[in-house]
């Protein structure tokens, strides 16, 4: 489990048993975690990071070889940060960049 006393973290479980568990529950809200869970049974529950990360393997990693970890890492940074925060498309976003998502939320918070 990781931890920040300044601010929450999100922490996925390991074991399946964990998504029903309510003292795990308790411990993470006690410690300022967020599990990325919903609750027991909910089909959508990890929906959009499931869909993330099948999306960056099937456009990304599987397309070649990675000798190194470092090349993969770079391309895995430049994925993210140089084409899907701000060029992709997301349905869940209204069909909108996250990058152009937010700053539209910033605008309406404003």
């Amino acid at each position: 489990m990781y931890f920040c006393s300044r601010r929450p973290v999100l922490r996925r479980p390991i074991e399946l048993s964990q998504y029903t568990s309510a003292d795990y529950g308790a411990l993470a809200r006690v410690n300022g975690i967020v599990l990325s869970i919903g609750r027991k049974g909910e089909c959508w529950d990890n929906a959009v990071a499931e869909s993330f990360f099948a999306t960056i393997k099937r456009e990304l990693i599987d397309t070649r070889a990675w000798p190194t970890r470092e090349g993969l890492r770079r391309a895995i940074f430049d994925y993210i940060e140089g084409w899907y925060n701000v060029r992709r498309l997301h349905s869940t976003l209204d069909y909108c960049s996250p990058a152009e998502w937010e700053a539209n939320h910033r605008r309406q918070a404003a």
